[in-house]
């Protein structure tokens, strides 16, 4: 199964019709879901995974010891993803406005889910695939665990995936430090989108991995495979709702089909395009189309 660290929060997504009314209402549709990049990669992959146990994905996160913590766990277990979380302090939640354009202001309390110190034990038991999102790394206590559990992984010879996941907050960790990072911890598997790719550089100074596939939204998506460089078509989607959680479907269908022993990446990479149509027709980081 594909095992994911990361953030487990509420999602607070506002849909705004019109440009915000500052000091004033603004009417708006407002919808509250699971939410956390590496939360949603686990929820999409386990809708998608063949498996036949009850639990087809694995979360590593910590949640507060509060009701909508329970919440939340229990919204993993309906989706099959197995909560192997930690229970302290208080839960996170993010408010994604989505602005009539499509475009996405995130603003973000994450709360416990940065305040885990290691991943219960035995984490890896099952595990095809182990996924980071760069989130996981760029603050302490977390990003201590999520080193440690790339550690793991690499003496178990479980294959390690990372996603750039943000372009201003690399900034701020620091461009070379984050390449240096990424360079020392060898995932087999980089994801990132064009934003990400430009801040990093990539095109002058690609990065010695494996994998790395570049995403570019309805562009083509680029595909690096031990230097060698292809490009995979997206097909057209319609009825395009909003775009939250659409790159972390991308990761959930590329590396739920890669963790089924399938070594022909373009083939993943279509797995991920598919997976993300459906989560862009729907509202937040769901599968629910409307």
């Amino acid at each position: 199964m594909l095992c994911v660290i990361g953030d487990l929060v509420e999602d607070i997504v506002v849909w705004l019709p019109t440009a915000l009314s500052y000091g004033t209402d603004t009417p708006s549709r407002i919808v509250r879901t699971r939410g956390g990049s590496a939360s949603n990669v686990a929820v999409f992959a386990s809708a998608v995974a063949q498996q036949h146990n009850k639990y087809r994905a694995r979360l590593i996160a910590q949640v507060g010891n509060d009701r909508l913590g329970d919440q939340l766990i229990e919204t993993l277990r309906d989706a099959g993803v197995d909560p192997c979380v930690v229970r302290s302090g208080r839960t996170g939640s993010i408010v994604v406005i989505v602005s009539p354009d499509g475009e996405r202001t995130m603003i973000t309390d994450r709360a416990a889910a940065t305040e885990l110190r290691s991943a219960p034990e035995n984490w890896h038991e099952n595990v095809s695939v182990l996924h980071v999102p760069a989130y996981s790394l760029f603050l302490k206590p977390l990003s201590d665990a999520a080193q440690q559990c790339i550690q793991q992984a690499h003496a178990k010879n479980i294959p390690v995936s990372i996603d750039a996941s943000s372009a201003s907050l690399i900034k701020t960790f620091g461009v070379d430090k984050f390449r240096d990072l990424v360079h020392q911890l060898q995932p087999k598997i980089f994801f990132c989108n064009t934003d990400e790719a430009e801040v990093m550089n990539l095109m002058a100074h690609p990065l010695d991995l494996g994998i790395v596939v570049i995403k570019a939204g309805a562009r083509p998506t680029t595909l690096i495979e031990n230097k060698v460089v292809k490009t995979v078509e997206v097909e057209p989607v319609g009825g395009i709702i909003d775009s939250t959680g659409a790159g972390d479907a991308f990761a959930a269908g590329f590396l739920t089909k890669y963790g089924e022993n399938n070594s022909d990446t373009y083939i993943c990479v279509l797995a991920g395009h598919q997976l993300a149509a459906q989560v862009l027709r729907s509202p937040g980081a769901t599968m629910d189309a409307r």
